[in-house]
């Protein structure tokens, strides 16, 4: 004789009876419409009894989706504040000073001009008055994008082991290694940085290590090179990877993996088959976290590339100070935007086309 839980004909009838009445959930949302649409019909009542019951009944629905629309406006109307005050006034300075004239010792003329963008493709020969390619501003944008691919990739490499180890952890101990990993965060971004300074520097702490142990006789030239800069930027923007990756893999269900064991896949396998698809979430808003805040990075190329090879938060920042050259740093902050944004678009796009084919 077998006793075991509710059978397939249970399950189905409990379906349809859903299927009818709707889930618990949506019954709940829609008594309190109706209660809603109830309390208003009284008061339609009192103010206007001469109306018939289906008037009546349109008058509430119409008050009812009144009061939401109120609601939600008041309630949105602080978040829209911020955003048109500290979001919108700014980019719209940044734009009208874009194409404007550079003022002799800073600031902006009031004259149009598109001079700024043509700079940022061509230089201009003051004895011929012809334009020439200049390739200059093209190689800064390139580096940065680069060593910021390779500050994402590096960051992704060191945080997907991290997030994993802190997502198989007993409940009771995720919050303490979460916590550890934010606690970076509680110090200055400029105050890390020297920190990184002083270890890879040549009397730094690496270098002070490998000599102890051995393996070299002389410091190795780590400090003011492009691998400072990426190890710095990995350094400054890990927990922003690590944070969506725990968020992904938090959620998975683990009982796939033993799956997976079971039917005699490596570890490899399971890691790309089953582990990495499930966090792929994580790992493109893990990604973007790190690769968009690297691609503007200033203080971590400065101090630890020594101002030697350019990045666009640079070259952004010397137009605003020292060469004075406003209309062109907004002009180049406009069009890293533009790139992150047309790329960004681009992702969205595929993937809702991808997600449409998938069904």
């Amino acid at each position: 004789m077998y006793i075991g839980g509710p059978s397939l004909h249970t399950f189905r009838q409990q379906e349809d009876v859903e299927s009818r009445t709707g889930s618990p959930g949506e019954q709940d949302h829609v008594g309190d419409r109706g209660a809603a649409v109830a309390r208003a019909m009284t008061a339609l009542e009192s103010d206007s009894p001469t109306l018939v019951p289906g008037e009546r009944l349109k008058e509430a629905i119409a008050a009812h989706e009144q009061r939401k629309r109120r609601t939600r406006s008041f309630l949105l109307a602080p978040a829209i504040l911020v955003i048109g005050l500290f979001g919108l006034v700014p980019l719209s300075i940044i734009i009208v000073y874009s194409f404007l004239e550079p003022g002799a010792y800073g600031g902006v003329e009031w004259g149009f001009s598109t001079q700024a963008y043509v700079n940022f493709l061509f230089e201009e020969d003051i004895f011929e008055e012809t334009l020439a390619f200049n390739s200059a501003y093209l190689e800064i944008f390139g580096r940065s994008v680069g060593l910021s691919l390779i500050a994402t990739v590096g960051a992704l490499l060191v945080g997907f082991p991290t997030a994993y180890f802190i997502a198989t952890k007993p409940p009771e101990q995720r919050n303490l290694w979460l916590f550890l990993i934010s606690l970076p965060f509680w110090t200055n971004l400029l105050i890390r940085t020297y920190a990184m300074l002083l270890i890879v520097r040549d009397e730094g702490v690496v270098n002070i290590a490998l000599m102890d142990i051995g393996l070299i006789d002389s410091p190795l030239r780590i400090l003011y090179t492009d691998f400072a800069v990426c190890v710095g930027l990995v350094y400054s923007y890990l927990p922003f990877m690590v944070m969506p990756l725990y968020a992904s893999l938090e959620k998975l269900d683990f009982r796939l993996v033993e799956a997976a064991y079971d039917l005699y896949a490596t570890r490899l396998k399971v890691l790309w088959r089953v582990i990495i698809p499930m966090a792929k979430p994580g790992i493109v808003a893990g990604c973007i976290l790190v690769f968009i805040p690297g691609l503007g990075a200033f203080i971590t190329p400065e101090l630890l590339g020594g101002g030697k090879k350019l990045m666009i938060g640079n070259l952004i920042a010397m137009q605003f100070g020292s060469s004075r050259n406003w209309p062109f740093g907004s002009a180049a902050s406009l069009i890293l935007m533009s790139i992150v944004m047309i790329a960004l678009l681009v992702y969205i796009r595929n993937a809702t086309q991808q997600r449409k084919a998938n069904g």
